[in-house]
């Protein structure tokens, strides 16, 4: 595994244009990924994360779409990059698996044809060496009887099978960063985990880097190296996976990680809620973004946004009162 960096993400902001306004859907992003290694950003949806990792792949609507910073891969600069740069990125180089996988395959064309065509396309491959290596993917995937699964439509798939064979596609081309999207989206919890085994399987067979974009805090923690937490298009905190576990600082985390299922809970037992909603990101509330929420706010949170700074090696979080300091008493008036 090389500790060589493949993809920086620096200061970036996208903004996106509507009747009311500009709306700041990521706000000064900054992030590396090393090869091999797995980063996972975490939020409620409308966080950016999707956005982010979009971005990144350079897949935003350009007509309707402000984005300032860098995006470096492999040294070299991809944001706002022409249309026909990107293409010789995608799927050789960087690959995306999409939240869900009735929408993202074709439905009236045959599972073979989907996985054969980047093949075809970006590895010149001929028609009989592409469906040899789609079959193989097929097999590397976990689908029973591969034969018969390249003839089929995406609808005569379950949901699991569907989601494996856009593993398959992304994979197809052998790229070096795999970006999942909510793989598990829509999964019950055995298929979920099949699903996610599979993509760390091959991550480690494949020494690719991977981005794992989710909501759920249980996701991301034994799978992933590094994670970021992201809240109304900011990152609130970032941390290797360990320490953010040991001694999260963000209130935000905590409350995402109170909100997750526990398999030791008996069935039927009611979910810690985040109490509010997201902010308006035509109109960020003046101080923190999370303080309308925040059971710990004080006065000074509402009214200065704080900074992300780092309080230890590799550990940052946008908080004037972390959960890891002592809290002020509040004041009774």
């Amino acid at each position: 595994m090389s500790d060589r960096t493949l993809l920086e993400v620096e200061d970036l902001h996208v903004s996106f244009a509507t009747s009311r306004g500009a709306v700041r859907a990521v706000q000064g992003v900054s992030l590396t990924l090393n090869q091999g290694k797995t980063l996972g950003i975490v939020g409620e949806s409308g966080s950016g994360k999707t956005v982010l990792s979009r971005a990144i792949m350079g897949l935003l609507p350009r007509s309707s779409t402000t984005q300032t910073g860098s995006v470096r891969y492999n040294g070299t600069e991809i944001l706002n990059a022409p249309n026909d740069d990107l293409r010789k990125l995608w799927s050789t180089h960087i690959a995306m698996v999409f939240q869900d996988p009735m929408t993202s395959l074709n439905p009236v064309q045959r599972i073979g044809n989907q996985i054969t065509e980047p093949l075809k396309i970006h590895l010149k491959l001929s028609k009989g060496e592409a469906k040899e290596t789609a079959l193989s993917l097929l097999m590397q995937v976990g689908i029973p009887s591969p034969v018969e699964r390249y003839q089929a439509y995406p609808a005569q798939l379950s949901g699991g099978m569907r989601q494996r064979v856009m593993i398959a596609i992304a994979l197809a081309c052998a790229p070096r960063l795999l970006m999942a999207d909510e793989p598990t989206t829509g999964l019950d919890v055995t298929v979920q985990a099949q699903i996610l085994d599979l993509l760390g399987q091959l991550q480690h067979d494949r020494d690719m880097a991977m981005i794992l974009v989710t909501h759920d805090l249980g996701v991301v923690a034994t799978r992933t190296d590094e994670i970021i937490v992201m809240y109304a298009g900011n990152v609130v905190e970032r941390a290797p996976t360990n320490v953010l576990f040991k001694s999260m600082a963000m209130p935000y985390t905590e409350a995402l990680l109170k909100s997750t299922p526990r398999l030791a809970n008996p069935s039927h037992t009611r979910l810690t809620a985040i109490e509010g909603r997201p902010p308006d990101l035509l109109h960020p509330p003046a101080g923190c973004p999370f303080s309308p929420r925040c059971p710990y706010a004080q006065e000074k949170c509402h009214r200065e946004r704080p900074p992300l700074v780092e309080a230890a090696p590799g550990h940052s979080y946008a908080c004037w009162f972390p959960l890891t300091a002592a809290r002020p008493q509040e004041v009774t008036v």
